[in-house]
């Protein structure tokens, strides 16, 4: 009786411990928690899940700021992972990609962030140059993707397998200058900077981040200390 009692409270304490350490989905569940910046943002059931929408609501081809950024939330070193799905709208020119991602360490007047986006339309491409695009980091407002591929070429872009509007399982673990992207559940990173250009002490919000002519979709969005 004893042994059995002592069983029972050692799978009790684990599962405590279990729970402790899981951490808990953040501010996805309502709109409320979400600060629009020129997109569009909606609840919907997206492919068998409850997702938030964010659509781009600009014209063309722009350099604009594009998220709906989390209230309240402060974020500087962590673990960021979601689900999320972009494709072209269908009224985007052809050079849009679908462009999806996180921005974080999101400034109070959002002048500057990090972020960490996906294209889509580039994962299967016959093309292997647009391949070899299809994940990208980018650092607002003085590193944009044009600037880095110009002066360092294949530091901050790399490949992985993609289909546009399909979901898209992500982490990013964050820790001072150094930012690592991991998809599809891979143990090996898809992308590492090693030089995240706004430093170590930099801290800020959280973006659910779109590009130009994109239809997005994000769910299960968990944040956590590494």
């Amino acid at each position: 009786m004893k042994l059995k009692l002592l069983t029972l409270l050692v799978f009790w304490l684990v599962g405590r411990q279990a729970e402790a350490q899981t951490p808990a989905p953040s501010g996805l569940d309502r709109l409320e928690k979400l600060q629009p910046v020129k997109v569009s943002v909606s609840r919907v059931v997206y492919l068998n899940r409850n997702a938030i929408r964010v659509v781009d609501t600009a014209k063309g081809i722009t350099d604009e700021v594009k998220f709906a950024k989390l209230k309240d939330v402060q974020f500087q070193n962590g673990v960021i992972e979601l689900e999320l799905a972009g494709k072209p709208l269908g009224t985007a020119v052809e050079t849009a990609r679908g462009f999806v991602g996180i921005a974080f360490r999101i400034a109070p007047d959002n002048s500057r962030f990090e972020c960490i986006y996906l294209r889509p339309t580039n994962g299967r491409a016959e093309d292997q140059v647009r391949r070899n695009h299809s994940v990208q980091y980018v650092s607002y407002p003085d590193f944009p993707w044009q600037k880095t591929r110009k002066e360092t070429p294949e530091k901050y872009e790399s490949y992985v397998d993609l289909v546009p509007g399909e979901w898209t399982r992500v982490r990013i673990e964050i820790q001072g200058e150094k930012a690592r992207l991991f998809v599809h559940g891979s143990g090996q990173p898809s992308l590492i900077v090693n030089d995240l250009k706004l430093g170590p002490n930099q801290a800020g919000a959280i973006g659910l981040w779109v590009g130009s002519g994109t239809e997005a979709h994000f769910t299960n969005l968990k944040i956590s200390p590494l």
